[in-house]
């Protein structure tokens, strides 16, 4: 630990560390998109994303390792002992600050498949990392709003389709898929404006979840409900390279996944649609008071 230094320069070492780590990784990933891209769909193709997936995981756990190494932070990890890197995981998490990337890449490490997680279409343009997320086949989702489906329902179809040609390349792959269900991360600020019915969380947005459930419900062997806890407060990034989280509570629950809601037609079908999102609402009231349960016992200890 070098919890010595003064935080704004054990800041620049850390960030300057993961900056390296991730110069280093992405030489070699930038090599593997080359084959990538020439490489036909089907088995080969399936093993190219297969290696540019270990290499991307390779870089998490190196990131987690100087955050262990460097940082005084005291992780309580509940309930991922049990999952395999062979497995098909579907990930539901709240979302609080950017630090939460890091803590996932902490809590699943070399236990699960590296994970993937939907992204702006927009950001796909984005310098040097657009093109990795475009070779990891992370889905890029066009956001719409309420207004916008209203006046052209067909959106959501294009929504679906896209999902489906994104989890037809996992579907013969471990993958672990996550799903930030805020679509945003938690502000007071952002808390008031939507009305949340949630003391520690935000409205769920459904769809992605559904079409993701709707395109390939039958292959995963669970939904990981896993709840994201900063007991000292939330902070940004910075605060995090310079030591100021001394504390981190992740768990995670396995859920049997209903065969009903992976089966209904959420585009199309308003009544399933309803289903859905009740559903969603239950997953979403029990883990607000599991995050106040989580809060009320870090400060009891």
């Amino acid at each position: 630990m070098l919890t010595f230094l003064p935080a704004p320069l054990l800041g620049v070492l850390m960030l300057t560390l993961l900056c390296l780590n991730t110069l280093f990784w992405g030489v070699l990933v930038y090599a593997v998109i080359l084959v990538k891209v020439v490489t036909p769909r089907g088995r080969w193709g399936d093993r190219v994303s297969a290696a540019l997936a270990g290499l991307a995981q390779t870089w998490a756990v190196i990131n987690v390792w100087m955050c262990d190494h460097v940082l005084d932070i005291r992780w309580d990890i509940r309930g991922a002992e049990s999952l395999s890197r062979q497995g098909q995981y579907l990930v539901c998490a709240n979302h609080q600050t950017w630090n939460d990337i890091l803590v996932l890449m902490k809590t699943f490490g070399w236990r699960a498949p590296f994970f993937k997680f939907f992204i702006k279409r927009e950001l796909f343009w984005m310098p040097v990392l657009g093109l990795v997320w475009w070779a990891l086949d992370y889905p890029f989702m066009q956001r719409h709003t309420q207004q916008q489906l209203a006046r052209n329902p067909e959106l959501r179809s294009q929504d679906l389709e896209t999902t489906r040609k994104a989890c037809a390349h996992y579907r013969n792959q471990p993958v672990l898929i996550l799903n930030f269900l805020e679509g945003t991360r938690f502000t007071p600020a952002k808390h008031a404006r939507q009305k949340s019915p949630f003391r520690h969380l935000l409205t769920p947005k459904s769809g992605a979840l559904a079409f993701t459930l709707a395109a390939m419900g039958d292959k995963f062997q669970s939904l990981l409900d896993v709840t994201l806890v900063y007991p000292d407060g939330v902070r940004g990034f910075w605060d995090f390279l310079a030591g100021r989280v001394p504390r981190v509570i992740v768990e995670v629950k396995p859920i049997p996944i209903p065969r009903e809601m992976a089966s209904g037609r959420y585009d199309s079908d308003p009544v399933f649609r309803k289903q859905f999102q009740k559903w969603l609402f239950g997953l979403w009231t029990e883990k607000d008071r599991r995050i106040g349960r989580l809060l009320a016992e870090a400060d009891a200890g």
